[in-house]
């Protein structure tokens, strides 16, 4: 039988311990034992089992501003995390839906249809 290695073992789990520590640090633990496992778009809520589904959103898209107090964060799910990232990257191109009364996309491939069709009448 092998002997057990304790010195290794004992490095091993003070390394993961610290690791652990590491990661406490980061925003999305912190996030994560500020607000409680819902997502703040759908209120779907969250478990341990499907926690890795849970996002922290930057509400000013800056990852690098993390205050303490969490103001900067939201947990949204993956879908609605998704879905406010393309929201801005539409806002950005100068989409814009009916309810904000600004310009859409100005083509319209269907505008001569009526016209062809007519041709083969």
């Amino acid at each position: 039988m092998k002997e057990i290695n304790h010195q290794r073992l004992d490095k091993v789990v003070a390394d993961a311990r610290k690791a652990a520590d590491e990661r406490a640090k980061g925003y999305r633990e912190r996030a994560l034992k500020l607000y409680p496992w819902i997502c703040g778009r759908c209120a779907r809520e969250f478990t341990h089992t499907n926690l890795r589904e849970l996002t922290v959103h930057h509400r000013d898209h800056n990852h690098d501003n993390n205050p303490a107090d969490g103001s900067n964060w939201e947990l949204l799910c993956l879908y609605c995390h998704d879905n406010e990232h393309q929201k801005q990257i539409e806002a950005d191109r100068g989409y814009t839906d009916s309810r904000n009364n600004a310009p859409m996309a100005t083509h319209s491939p269907f505008a001569a249809l009526k016209s062809l069709l007519d041709k083969d009448k």
